[in-house]
């Protein structure tokens, strides 16, 4: 059986965060999305989610790194302007990533709004200190300075036309300000928003402009009038707005679109895009389909930008959890789903028959659903509150159970058209349900732990063809004294396994009778398994330990020590064989339980690892942990064996080879074969061969060889020069390829150090005797000078 154990399992895939909040823009053609991500930004192209270009500077050291605030990119889609916490403004070729300027920007603070104008030649930066200030991009000029406003800018703008000469913004006075983009002078103050301003949009008349805020208005204002003409309520905090074009068409949209209006889409704390007539102050279209779950808390935060982008007639919703939903604007049918930053990776499971995707509970209360090929994800929506657990049923491969913060269990199934529905949901307990684990031998239960130390069993709905139904617990036990961290149900479905906070784990029957306590952890136990062949369970702890307990007699058969952490998560493989483990110090390893050996270690990831899921035949493994990281890792065993035996093949090959040609007297072969076989030995009895017909044999013969070969003699020189017996061969050879070292033409890594080491054997220990000599004269010396009688005696 020794031929089934895993011995490496390669990194193939990694999909890490572009986009943790702030700025977001769409290029004008709609193939890519410039992302704010920590202090780089991130060009991500839409149809392959891969990063393409990142724009700004990457470092390590998060004390050092100059934070970006906010950027902006230009009309033409051909530069970006970044500004930092510094106060350093830089400017950026978006084709290629390339830094092309740096200037300050002079305002005292932050800059937190930056503007284009039309034609690309100026752009504007609405700062902390309540100034804008306008820049010549041809010489990198202030050329105004805008004043009137108080506090911080939530929208700097420029009229889209240019003979206008108008700049717009609106800053924490909650009025916006009209100048005159040439004379620095302010025009008009239109006062009629209470609140946060947080958008300001431009009739295509250029006569108009629409303005949002969060005092849950829009708000129609005539550019040469401070006076509003309409104020529309729209009953809800409004983050992000934009004008739709004046011929659009989106479902259920019955008016004739020929009739002049001024439709505005908007959306913030309900997460439903809306779309308002300006000038009939009506409701047009209410979105029915949102994949947003609305704030929790009055007004908050769902939906944080709206890009509507001509060139693809695609509409884009960016959410307060970093997703970014892209829908059709005339079917609203939602077409691609890009997750911006998932935050904490609680748990994963592989789902369907092929496991071709899998779900991935993060640190939000909805469920990711990944495509395994190209990671296109998908969000289900159904718990209330951040999901902790995740368990799939062995036998119906399509059903899985989850669990959260809202106290729930749910159960969902995965439909043939790959949409998941959730069947059933359970309230019974009290406190955040912090693991779920399903029958292996049938899909008739599951069961749940929480914080509130209870253990519930669970029966699966018979007819699921309804939709959320109320399930129902057939059993509940106290089963300890402080939290439950995991649960795990026996492969024949009679024991149940618990693992909680007390630094036990308990076994319990079908019918949650007691049946044994684990003790011998140190600390806390984060996960329990059960061997799916022999009567033994796993448990691992807080105490860096995991440990192998027989069910028979609950005494402890082995610990496995080499964490530097808590391990968090645990999974047998290779039918019980080996173990897999992944901890909070970041590592994943491979166990085997016959040896109690660790065969690997793996260091993907850059906190803790609270999640891994392993398929059914074992080739694939998906990790997930704090860093917001998923990675995938694919099993090279066998690769690696056939690898291998074709090396020692080789090797065997080219032994044969160099025996070969050592009995046919071919020097100059045999020496090219055995600086490449890297054997400094062999090299060494060929050369003493050599230098049997002279030292210009050896000359010769050194001609017929080339840099990288000469180089890796002279390494195999400095050894034998270490030797007395061997140190004439080093010398001759040091003798022929010093004037290549001298002319450049041979590279030397040290090159004092290899001169010291390429001194004469005997030259060296002479120098060192002669040293020891002159030190033992000095110390007689000095003991006849001072202790004379002494040194009689």
């Amino acid at each position: 059986m020794a031929h089934m154990l895993k011995e490496l399992y390669e990194k193939t895939n990694e999909y890490t965060a572009f986009y943790t909040g702030g700025d977001i823009q769409w290029t004008s053609d709609g193939g890519q999305f410039l992302c704010q991500c920590e202090d780089v930004i991130k060009v991500i192209d839409i149809n392959t989610l891969s990063n393409v270009l990142t724009i700004g500077e990457v470092n390590e050291d998060k004390e050092e790194t100059d934070q970006i605030y906010t950027f902006q990119l230009s009309n033409n889609n051909e530069i970006v302007v970044t500004a930092h916490k510094s106060g350093l403004m830089k400017l950026w070729d978006k084709n290629t990533g390339q830094q092309k300027k740096v200037w300050r920007s002079g305002h005292k603070g932050a800059v937190a709004r930056l503007a284009f104008d039309s034609t690309d030649t100026n752009i504007a930066s609405g700062g902390s200190d309540g100034n804008i200030r306008l820049w010549d991009l041809n010489h990198y000029t202030c050329i105004s300075s805008l004043h009137g406003a108080m506090g911080v800018f939530t929208i700097v703008k420029y009229h889209p036309d240019v003979s206008k000469q108008l700049i717009f913004g609106a800053a924490d006075d909650t009025k916006i300000r009209s100048w005159d983009s040439k004379s620095g002078k302010e025009l008009q103050i239109y006062s009629g928003h209470f609140s946060k301003v947080t958008s300001l949009l431009f009739t295509p008349d250029g006569e108009h402009m629409v303005s949002s805020g969060r005092d849950r208005v829009l708000i129609l204002w005539k550019i040469n009038e401070s006076k509003a003409l309409k104020v529309l309520p729209v009953y809800e905090s409004i983050e992000t707005a934009i004008l739709l074009p004046p011929s659009f068409r989106i479902p259920n949209f019955k008016k004739k679109l020929e009739m002049d209006g001024i439709y505005v889409a908007c959306a913030g704390e309900k997460g439903v895009v809306k779309v308002w007539n300006m000038q009939m102050s009506r409701l047009m279209f209410e979105q029915n389909n949102s994949l947003v779950s609305p704030a929790t808390e009055e007004g908050g935060l769902a939906i944080t930008h709206l890009l509507f982008n001509e060139a693809r007639n695609m509409l884009s919703v960016v959410t307060v959890d970093h997703n970014i939903i892209i829908h059709d604007l005339e079917t609203f049918n939602c077409l691609k789903q890009m997750i911006g930053f998932t935050d904490e990776i609680l748990d994963i499971i592989f789902i369907g028959k092929d496991e071709t995707h899998f779900i991935v509970a993060t640190n939000s209360r909805d469920l990711k659903h990944y495509e395994l090929d190209n990671l296109n994800c998908k969000i289900v929506k159904g718990h209330t509150d951040i999901v902790l657990s995740l368990a799939n049923f062995p036998t119906k491969p399509d059903m899985f159970a989850s669990s959260g913060k809202d106290n729930t269990v749910r159960i969902w199934i995965n439909l043939s058209n790959n949409e998941i529905q959730c069947l059933g949901v359970g309230y019974r307990h009290t406190a955040s349900v912090g693991s779920v684990f399903t029958a292996q031998t049938s899909d008739k239960f599951f069961v749940s732990v929480s914080q509130d130390n209870c253990l519930k069993i669970w029966d699966v709905p018979k007819n699921q063809d309804v939709v959320d139904v109320k399930l129902n617990a057939t059993h509940t036990e106290l089963a300890h004294q402080m939290d439950i961290n995991c649960v795990a149900v026996s492969p024949n479905d009679k024991i149940i396994a618990t693992a909680s906070q007390d630094k036990t784990a308990k076994l319990w029957s079908e019918d949650l009778i007691l049946l044994g306590v684990l003790k011998g952890h140190r600390r806390g136990i984060w996960c329990v398994r059960f061997s799916p062949v022999d009567q033994v369970v796993l448990t691992s702890s807080a105490d860096s330990s995991l440990k192998l307990w027989s069910i028979a007699d609950l005494s402890c058969l082995k610990t496995f020590e080499g964490h530097e952490s808590s391990v968090l998560k645990i999974e047998f493989l290779s039918k019980g064989q080996q173990i897999i483990s992944s901890g909070a110090d970041g590592l994943l390893k491979l166990w085997n339980i016959k040896t109690s050996e660790c065969k690997m270690s793996l260091d993907n990831h850059d906190g803790k690892v609270w999640s891994l899921t392993v398929n059914r035949n074992e080739s694939l493994i998906i990790t997930g942990g704090s860093d917001s990281k998923l990675v995938k890792l694919k099993d090279v065993t066998v690769e690696r064996r056939e690898k291998l035996a074709k090396d020692r093949e080789e090797l065997i090959l080219q032994e044969q080879e160099l025996q070969n040609l050592l009995h046919d007297k071919k020097l100059v072969k045999a020496l090219k074969l055995a600086l490449r076989m890297e054997r400094p030995l062999h090299v060494l009895k060929i050369i003493n061969e050599v230098l049997k017909h002279g030292h210009n044999k050896l000359f010769e013969t050194l001609k017929e060889i080339n840099h990288t070969q000469k180089e890796t003699l002279l390494r195999f020189a400095v050894e034998w020069n270490t030797n007395n017996k061997n140190c004439h061969a080093a010398q001759i050879v040091f003798n022929i390829l010093t004037p290549e070292i001298i002319s450049g033409n041979l590279k030397v890594a040290n090159l004092e150090s290899f001169i010291e080491a390429s001194l004469p054997y005997t030259e060296r220990h002479f120098e060192r005797l002669t040293n020891l000599l002159q030190d033992l004269n000095f110390i007689t010396y000095t003991v006849n000078s001072m202790q004379p009688h002494a040194v009689k005696h």
